[in-house]
């Protein structure tokens, strides 16, 4: 674990689906206040629905109802309950790709708290493990590809840098911005619209994105455009003038300017593969 400003943090790689040793719905408490384990081998997933103590190699968390905790191996917990206590777990390895199991990096590893609050995602947390705990008997891949998606979750959970020098993420109102435009490439985009999608002033917006991909806004924004455009003619039967309605330029001529520019080459040259 690596310490952070809001508490430890732990690497995980999640650039394929974790392999499952075990999921459930946990029930602890009833025979006595505490437990004392470790899992030399496994990571130990949990969202909590009760009120507890949580100490993991000597640094102690508060446990409350919609918190998350992400335990890595061989690392010693210890829990105080409050009576009974019940919690949804996953105990996992990262998939065998060669990295070590203890740190699980592939690729790029994501620093992510031990213990967050779910907030608002707690619901949809709590609808992904319900249902790997459902399919897991009967879906193994099925119940991965959930854990996996909970996982992913949890990872965005933190809305800042990574700390120590772990992969930056997008500042949430970038990330916000990102995600409009990704739902919305056919339609008309301004700055002023998607600062207010991501609840941002508008030059605060533009500050942010600079220092997020060295560019503007309006440059990002053609750029995923031009990105698509290029899929879309090389992989599709779609008519080029459907291509450039559905990345939002209904000129052709506009949309013929645009390719050359971006692109390098005219729509007939990009679809016919010559470029």
């Amino acid at each position: 674990m690596i310490p952070g400003e809001s508490g430890p943090h732990v690497t995980l790689c999640l650039d394929a689906p974790p392999r499952l040793a075990s999921l459930g719905v946990g029930v602890h408490g009833t025979t006595g206040p505490t437990d004392t384990f470790r899992l030399p081998d496994l990571w130990q997933f949990h969202l909590y629905g009760y009120t507890a103590d949580l100490t993991v190699d000597g640094t102690p968390y508060a446990i409350r109802p919609g918190r998350v905790s992400l335990v890595p191996p061989g690392a010693e917990v210890h829990f105080r309950y409050r009576g009974r206590s019940e919690h949804l777990y996953v105990h996992f390895a990262p998939s065998d790709t060669g990295a070590p199991a203890a740190t699980g990096t592939t690729g790029a590893a994501l620093a992510v708290p031990v213990m967050q609050d779910a907030g608002a995602e707690t619901p949809l947390l709590t609808g992904l493990l319900r249902r790997a705990v459902a399919v897991a008997p009967r879906n193994p891949a099925r119940a991965a590809a959930e854990v996996w998606t909970a996982l992913w979750c949890v990872a965005e959970l933190a809305e800042l840098a990574a700390p120590d020098g772990g992969p930056r993420r997008a500042p949430a109102p970038v990330a916000a911005a990102m995600a409009h435009i990704e739902s919305h490439l056919a339609g008309p985009l301004t700055v002023p619209d998607l600062a207010r999608a991501a609840g941002v002033s508008h030059n605060h917006l533009t500050r942010l994105f600079r220092a997020e991909t060295g560019g503007t806004v309006v440059a990002y924004i053609r750029a995923r455009r031009m990105e698509r455009a290029r899929h879309l003619l090389r992989e599709s039967t779609l008519s080029i003038s459907a291509v450039a309605a559905s990345v939002g330029i209904a000129d052709l001529q506009a949309f013929n300017k645009a390719c050359r520019r971006e692109l390098g080459a005219s729509p007939r040259a990009l679809r016919g593969g010559t470029i």
